[in-house]
């Protein structure tokens, strides 16, 4: 073999030992961008408790607490989805503002509406504004006041995966905006009705968001989401998928 041909053999290797090289980098920097993301809302709880503390007064609503309809649990804090009957409870505390929430979302959202559409499982949804104390802003509050306007109005699954579907950089307080909030309501049958566009500008429910926000700080939770499945958090579970999850809910429907 000529010391040409060997030359152009080397560099090929080279290239592409090089290559491989950067997509080692590039997988691995993706894994930290995923884990960065998942660990995000937990962080930040723990972060930023002076900062929530010094803040406590400055963001809070004024007027009564109005719970929207159907809301249950201790202080009607929960929002309810799926049949009451069903043997399993799925307990999740989310902020709107929160990519790890929508991180769970995308990964068990399928899993949750098949399981609750069956009548096998209830959950309980229960609203924070973490990212408003940690990263400045409203939106994870508006959004939540939103959301609840939406669970006046009967359409509360749909609009809840649309916010995250839509969710905007956690830097960013897209949803401070009422107008944005306005505008994704158009993406659910139905919702985009005068009553739903005045309890999202008069912010009707931001007393009940403040209070469920409260409850979330002084819960003892790591941050969100916390999901919990009949008690057990499921979320600190490496070994948990959204199979599993089903696999367990369907074994305690079947007694």
């Amino acid at each position: 073999m000529s010391e040409k041909n060997r030359e152009g053999k080397r560099t090929a290797r080279e290239r592409l030992a090089d290559e491989r090289a950067k997509q080692k980098t590039a997988d691995k920097r993706r894994r930290v961008l995923i884990v960065g993301a998942s660990v995000v809302c937990v962080l930040g709880l723990a972060a930023v408790i002076g900062v929530i503390a010094a803040n406590s007064g400055k963001e809070k609503s004024s007027g009564p607490v109005v719970a929207p309809s159907g809301a249950n649990g201790q202080d009607s804090l929960a929002v309810p989805v799926g049949k009451e009957g069903a043997r399993s409870t799925l307990v999740v505390w989310e902020d709107f503002r929160c990519p790890a929430c929508k991180a769970f979302e995308a990964a068990y959202s399928p899993a949750i509406h098949e399981l609750t559409g069956s009548g096998k499982l209830k959950v309980e949804y229960h609203l924070a504004t973490i990212i408003d104390g940690n990263m400045g802003g409203t939106g994870s509050r508006n959004a939540a006041n939103a959301a609840a306007c939406a669970q006046d109005a009967g359409k509360f699954p749909a609009y809840h995966d649309v916010l995250y579907e839509n969710q905007p950089e956690e830097t960013s307080d897209d949803y401070a905006d009422n107008g944005k909030l306005l505008e994704l309501a158009k993406k659910v049958d139905g919702l985009d009705t005068p009553a739903f566009r005045t309890c999202v500008e008069k912010g009707t429910h931001n007393t009940w968001v403040d209070k469920s926000a409260a409850a979330f700080r002084n819960g003892g939770f790591s941050g969100t989401p916390t999901v919990l499945l009949d008690g057990k958090n499921i979320y600190q579970d490496r070994t948990m998928t959204p199979a599993k999850l089903k696999q367990q809910v369907e074994a305690a429907a079947k007694g």
